[in-house]
């Protein structure tokens, strides 16, 4: 039998063997269990797995991907929220993604704060491209890990890039150019903020 729900959230439940996720360019989504050619709506997710609930891993098309002031709002919060300043979430997010809600990496982190799908699922996140759930776990994850370094925010920001294990073997900035590179980056780019 066909399932097939017309859509405009980011996050469902739903029971199939296979699950399929269209979205057309206005954001609307078709969801069924069955492989489909819909004209104007594109494949956004697919799983072979059952009860599960889903993420959409594609948003609408942005406009101004560049432009932090879109997301003070976002920011403000959640720097009241975790106690991170808010010049230490900008430059996260600039090195990151430049403010891009959408971009994923080569190693599949997503959104501005590129969350790797399991440190999105830690902190309850349904849609990686969503600004605010992204910007708030990724400043909460930003907040462990400072706990977790004693407040030494280079080795918080080591941790965010290559992860708390790393950091731990080596009891400090992983020997790896990209992350020396990044800390670098993120701590220069936050004194301009």
């Amino acid at each position: 039998m066909l399932a097939t729900v017309l859509i405009t959230t980011s996050s469902i439940a739903f029971a199939s063997n296979e699950l399929y996720i269209y979205q057309a360019p206005n954001g609307e989504q078709v969801v069924t269990d069955r492989k489909l050619n819909i004209k104007g709506y594109s494949l956004v997710f697919y799983s072979g797995s059952s009860s599960e609930t889903v993420t959409v891993l594609k948003a609408p098309p942005v406009k101004n991907p560049g432009n932090m002031t879109r997301f003070e709002r976002e920011i403000r919060n959640a720097s009241k929220l975790f106690g991170i300043e808010t010049g230490l979430i900008k430059a996260v997010i600039k090195i990151e993604s430049n403010f891009n809600p959408q971009a994923v990496s080569h190693k599949g982190a997503k959104g501005l704060m590129q969350l790797m799908p399991a440190t999105a699922g830690q902190y309850n996140v349904r849609n990686l491209f969503d600004p605010e759930q992204n910007i708030y776990a990724g400043t909460k994850h930003l907040r462990y890990l400072m706990a977790k370094f004693n407040n030494n925010t280079k080795l918080a920001l080591a941790a965010y890039n290559a992860g708390e294990t790393p950091v731990l073997r080596y009891g400090g900035i992983p020997p790896y150019p990209e992350t020396k590179a990044y800390v670098s980056k993120v701590m220069k780019q936050w004194q301009t903020y």
